[in-house]
C-alpha cells in the first residue's frame, strides 16, 4: 500500500542524494517499480529537476542518450550497471555530464569498474523496499556499503540484526523464546520496530502475506516488528552491507552459503562476463549444494583449470559451486533480479538440461565437463561431495 507518507519517504531519496533543480535525471527503470515512480519520478517533481524517460533499458544506448539530454543523474537497481561495463569499450566512454548514480544492488566489483571505466561519478547506493519501514543510505560513498549506523537515525528509529536458521526459515529464538541480536561482523536478519514513525501499511488486499511480514515478541512480550527477509551485516567500522536475501542463501554441509558473495567471487575471472548463483538438492543429502550459471565473455574460453584455482583460493570447500551451467543469457526480471527458480527446479541432470555442464572435481583439480556417469556415481552416492 503506498500512501502519500510512503511517496514522501521514497522522494526523499532524491533530495538526501543532493538532487538539484538543474539536473537532468535520466530513468530507463520500468515506472512499475518504486525506484523509478518514487525516487525518480517523484524525486523530479519534489525538487524541481528535470526528467528523462527511456521505455527500455538499452546498454547500447546510454551514454548517447546521456550525452544528447545533457543527463546529469542515473538511475540502477540490480545489474544494470554491470551491462554498461560488460558493453565494448568506446574512446568516448567518459565523455558526458554524468556526476552521480542513484539506486540499490550495486555489487562492489562493479561498482569499482563503472568508476574506473566512465570516470569519477558520485555513487549513493541505499537499502530500502517498497513496503519496508527502514532504509539506509550510504551517504559516504563507501564502496560496496548500503549505509552506515547512524547517531541520530538510531535514535528515533529501532532496527535490529538478529540470528536466522536459514534451513528452518525462522529467526532463531533462546530459551525464553525471544530473539537474539547478532555482534558486529557476524550475518543477520535485519528487522525494524513498527511504530507510528515506522509504520508498516502493508500489502494491498493481502492480509496474510501482512500478517507473514510481522514479528511478535521479538525482544519482550507484545513488542512487533517488521520482517525484512533480508540479511545484512554491520562492520566493526558500522558500515551496513547487504549480504542476501533470505530465500537466495541456503545452507550445505552445516553452513550459510550467500549467493552474492559467491557470485562475487565468481564474477571476478576474466572470461566470466555474468553469473547466477543458487543451491540445488542432491539426493540423500541435507540442504543445497552450490551452482552456478555462467555467461561467458564474448571471445573466451572456458577454462576448467583457472576457474577452480579461482574459487579454491577465494572460497571455503563449502561455498564453492560445485555444478557449472553455461548460457548464452542469463534471465533476469523487468527489475533486473536474476531469475532462479527454474534453475533450481532444472538442477545438475546433463540428461535433461542441452546447456553445456561441468563439475569440480577434487582430484583432477579443474572443472570437468559433467557426465552421465558422474550425474549417477552422485545420485548412487559412490562419489562423495
Amino acid at each position: 500500500k503506498i500512501n502519500h507518507y510512503r511517496l514522501w519517504y521514497g522522494a526523499s531519496l532524491a533530495t538526501a542524494s543532493r538532487v538539484r533543480k538543474d539536473d537532468v535525471i535520466y530513468t530507463t527503470l520500468p515506472l512499475y517499480h518504486s525506484a523509478a515512480l518514487m525516487v525518480g519520478l517523484h524525486g523530479c517533481i519534489m525538487t524541481g529537476a528535470t526528467l528523462v524517460l527511456r521505455n527500455k533499458f538499452s546498454a547500447s544506448q546510454f551514454w548517447d542518450d546521456c550525452r544528447k539530454y545533457n543527463v546529469t543523474v542515473i538511475q540502477y537497481i540490480g545489474e544494470l550497471l554491470r551491462y554498461l561495463c560488460n558493453s565494448p569499450q568506446k574512446p568516448n566512454d567518459r565523455v558526458h555530464k554524468v556526476r552521480m548514480a542513484m539506486g540499490n544492488g550495486l555489487r562492489g566489483d562493479v561498482w569499482r569498474e563503472f568508476i574506473r571505466r566512465f570516470g569519477d561519478i558520485s555513487i549513493y547506493e541505499f537499502y530500502a523496499s517498497t513496503e519496508g519501514n527502514i532504509g539506509f543510505m550510504n551517504y559516504t560513498r563507501k564502496i560496496g556499503a548500503v549505509g552506515r549506523v547512524n547517531y541520530l537515525q538510531k535514535k528515533v528509529i529501532t532496527y535490529e540484526l538478529i540470528k536466522y536458521d536459514v534451513e528452518k526459515d525462522e529467526p532463531v529464538r533462546d530459551g525464553n523464546g525471544y530473539c537474539i541480536r547478532v555482534p558486529k561482523g557476524e550475518v543477520g536478519l535485519l528487522i525494524c520496530r513498527i511504530t507510528q514513525l515506522t509504520p508498516f501499511s502493508g500489502y494491498a488486499g493481502g492480509s496474510t502475506q501482512t500478517e507473514k511480514k510481522k514479528l511478535r515478541d521479538v525482544f519482550k512480550k507484545g513488542d512487533l516488528y517488521f520482517n525484512s527477509g533480508d540479511l545484512l551485516v554491520i562492520d566493526h567500522e558500522n558500515f551496513i552491507y547487504f549480504h542476501d536475501r533470505v530465500g537466495d542463501t541456503f545452507r550445505w554441509k552445516g553452513e550459510n552459503v550467500a549467493t552474492t558473495e559467491v557470485a562475487d567471487i565468481v564474477g571476478l575471472v576474466d572470461f566470466v562476463q555474468e553469473v547466477n548463483v543458487y543451491g540445488v538438492s542432491v539426493p540423500g543429502h541435507e540442504g543445497r549444494i552450490g551452482m552456478a550459471s555462467v555467461k561467458m565473455q564474448e571471445n573466451h574460453e572456458f577454462d576448467g583449470k583457472k576457474l577452480f584455482n579461482h574459487v579454491v583460493d577465494y572460497l571455503p570447500s563449502y561455498a564453492r559451486p560445485r555444478f557449472l551451467r553455461i548460457q548464452d543469457t542469463i534471465e533476469i526480471t523487468g527489475t533486473f533480479k536474476h531469475r532462479k527458480v527454474t534453475l533450481v527446479e532444472e538442477g545438475f541432470n546433463p540428461a535433461v538440461i542441452k546447456d553445456a555442464l561441468y563439475f569440480l572435481d577434487d582430484k583432477a583439480e579443474m572443472y570437468v565437463p559433467m557426465t552421465e556417469d558422474i550425474y549417477n556415481a552422485i545420485n548412487d552416492k559412490t562419489l562423495k561431495l
